[in-house]
């Protein structure tokens, strides 16, 4: 972490952090504090703090509704590795069918209703996504060089490349086919198998099965030419 806050210790800027149970630690919130971080992170579950939301796990009285029942609480807390009580939103999720609630613990320093940290905290769910297809698209984490200067070119190199298929995704995909992974733009535009066949007078592409139809890639071709004709307005000098 240090080296990232350092990064931007000198921004004029809001600066947020989220983790999950494994950066529970009271050291861990006193360095956000201090370096005037806004946190929410995950506890792991304490019958202490169960205790403190009894008043809302009794089961509703009647037919349970087909969405799921979503209740919040907040309430001050202080482990006793802690130096002082901190903020605990919990959020308790019923569905149908299921005999027990579905209950997490969130500590943080926003000031926030409990619904948007709750929110907030579950966007790290979305970041991890991202990494997960870098991961398995670009094989991003198969660093085999020797060197750690190699490496980090080659890991830079993965990023740029993701940056630009999602570009590809964002800009240039018609709404049909936004919700691509990287992995099926990958197979199904990017690396395919075709064969050429030149004549005299014309080439064909003959494509595999998996490939776009024609009408869907000339669409793509279209809007990729599109892009040079937008006017990115000039930064004030």
């Amino acid at each position: 972490m240090k080296p990232i806050v350092e990064r931007y210790r000198n921004y004029n800027i809001v600066r947020f952090f989220r983790g999950d149970a494994a950066f529970a630690d009271p050291n861990v919130y006193c360095y956000l504090e201090v370096e005037r971080y806004f946190y929410a992170i995950r506890l792991k579950d304490k019958a202490i703090l169960h205790k403190r939301i009894e008043h809302l796990m009794a089961r509703p009285v009647g037919r349970p509704p087909k969405k799921p029942i979503v209740l919040y609480h907040s309430f001050q807390y202080q482990a006793a590795s802690w130096d002082k009580p901190r903020r605990v939103v919990s959020k308790i999720e019923r569905h149908t069918g299921e005999l027990f609630p579905r209950v997490g613990f969130i500590v943080t320093n926003l000031r926030w209703k409990s619904c948007n940290v709750v929110k907030f905290y579950n966007k790290r769910g979305t970041s991890e996504q991202w990494i997960k297809e870098g991961k398995y698209a670009l094989n991003w984490t198969r660093l085999s060089c020797h060197d750690f200067v190699d490496n980090q070119v080659r890991l830079q190199l993965c990023a740029l490349a993701y940056n630009l298929a999602n570009f590809l995704r964002r800009l240039a995909l018609p709404k049909s086919l936004k919700q691509w992974s990287l992995r099926t733009l990958r197979d199904k535009l990017i690396k395919i198998g075709a064969k050429v066949v030149s004549h005299s007078r014309y080439v064909i592409f003959q494509m595999v099965e998996v490939a776009v139809p024609q009408i869907l890639f000339r669409e793509i071709l279209d809007r990729i030419r599109q892009l040079r004709f937008l006017i990115i307005p000039a930064r004030p000098g």
